[in-house]
């Protein structure tokens, strides 16, 4: 498709571009993803036919607590839809309210709260009838040890509040991961409650380099194993996971076995989402997926990944991303300084030898994958000029200005434009789906 007036994903709308007239724009997208009509009842038909599971109510008729795990505020997950019937269908089998706890899946992230922890929610009721509370993977004290798995030794340390419970529930929403290979199912448990060794241990370099640790494969994907053994340590676990359109309508839901409705998710997700390319392009456009995973530079890296097996070597990625909150974290921003004091060699050098990779390091060292490829190049509204200066890539003023310069540079008139961002995974190979 060829146009010269584009949109993509920034903040909580879209960011308006208009390529120079030598441009000529090819625009991936997800497949169209079918909208359910009805996502109460969509939801009603899951809990009440699980896959690989009894109905929910059955599962909770002897139990006396539950915990519910939800994803923090970097997924637009449609917590608002089923967290409700889930928590009435709990107390319906007996569970009472005060022995029911939503817990947060922060992973290393900060903590949810005041007003955000309400549009996370998306229920006021939820948070006036049951307890809501953050994971800290910091604290000691909150979390159980099991020992190490088998294979890689990972140290498997998880939240107390969910190991202990009587119910355990994961939900969350299946997307492309750009190391994991999909989000949600087992992904919310590990490392979602997980203690910071267990977190850390996934990340190091032994993980983060391996060539199988990629968006979209779970085939050998050394994060992915891992996850999988840790759950079983736990024995009876269960998941929600929903999967959503551009527009974040509900547009796919499972419950039952934690395992099997993660795949069952995985399955109806793949074909819409891995996008079969036929060519590689000197140029392309994408996003860091809007409100809310543009919130941090953090976050921002995920779209400066799934991408670039579409990109030429040399060319140049172009990534608009708001960065309303910032930058991300205080460790982020010191490896982030590593890296540009460093420069990437050294910096790598210095994470190979770590069994336990430093907080937020791990991000850095998944921006060097693009940086290999080409020039990254940041369009943002919400860093200032030392946020800017420690990034490692080049900031700009206009997308437009950009893509121009990166057309007369390359010799190619072709721009690949992703409006949805790591949302998206085009794949090289194949017919064009453009």
């Amino acid at each position: 498709m060829t146009s010269s007036k584009l949109e993509v994903a920034f903040g909580r709308s879209q960011l308006g571009i208009t390529l120079p007239s030598a441009a000529d724009a090819h625009v991936i997208r997800k497949r169209p993803l079918p909208k359910i009509a009805d996502p109460k009842a969509a939801i009603r038909a899951v809990l009440d036919r699980p896959t690989g599971a009894a109905p929910l109510k059955t599962l909770a008729a002897d139990k006396d607590s539950a915990c519910i795990l939800i994803c923090d505020i970097t997924r637009p997950v449609p917590n608002h839809l089923f967290l409700r019937p889930m928590i009435e269908d709990l107390m319906a089998a007996g569970i009472p309210a005060s022995g029911i706890t939503v817990l947060i899946a922060t992973g290393l992230h900060r903590p949810n709260l005041g007003a955000e922890l309400e549009e996370l929610v998306g229920d006021p009721w939820v948070t006036k009838t049951v307890r809501v509370v953050n994971h800290d993977a910091r604290n000691d004290a909150e979390h159980v040890d099991f020992g190490f798995t088998s294979r890689r030794r990972t140290p498997v340390k998880l939240d107390r509040a969910f190991v202990e419970a009587g119910l355990r529930i994961a939900t969350g929403l299946v997307e492309p991961h750009f190391m994991a290979g999909w989000s949600g199912g087992r992904k919310v448990v590990a490392p979602g409650v997980a203690h910071h060794t267990t977190i850390r241990t996934f990340h190091s370099a032994r993980f983060m380099e391996d060539p199988l640790a990629v968006q979209c494969n779970l085939v050998g994907n050394p994060l992915h194993e891992e996850q999988l053994e840790i759950v079983r340590m736990l024995g009876d676990v269960y998941a929600l996971n929903t999967v959503i359109d551009e527009e974040r309508n509900l547009a796919f839901v499972s419950f039952g076995e934690i395992i099997e409705s993660h795949l069952a998710a995985v399955a109806f997700v793949e074909a819409s989402t891995r996008i079969p390319i036929g060519r590689r392009f000197g140029t392309i456009v994408t996003s860091a997926a809007g409100y809310p995973l543009d919130k941090t530079y953090y976050q921002t890296v995920k779209g400066m990944v799934t991408p670039l097996d579409i990109l030429a070597p040399g060319g140049t990625l172009i990534i608009a991303s708001e960065c309303s909150e910032g930058f991300g974290s205080p460790e982020f921003r010191e490896a982030q300084k590593r890296l540009v004091e460093l420069g990437p060699d050294r910096f790598l050098a210095t994470l190979t030898a770590k069994s336990l990779a430093d907080i937020d390091e791990w991000q850095t060292e998944m921006q060097l994958k693009p940086m290999r490829r080409g020039r990254i190049q940041l369009y943002t509204t919400g860093l200032g000029a030392e946020e800017l200066s420690i990034t490692g890539v080049e900031a700009i003023r206009s997308v437009e200005a950009a893509v121009g310069a990166s057309i007369e540079r390359s010799g190619d008139r072709s721009v690949a434009v992703i409006p949805e961002g790591p949302y998206v995974v085009p794949v090289y190979g194949g017919s064009a789906a453009d």
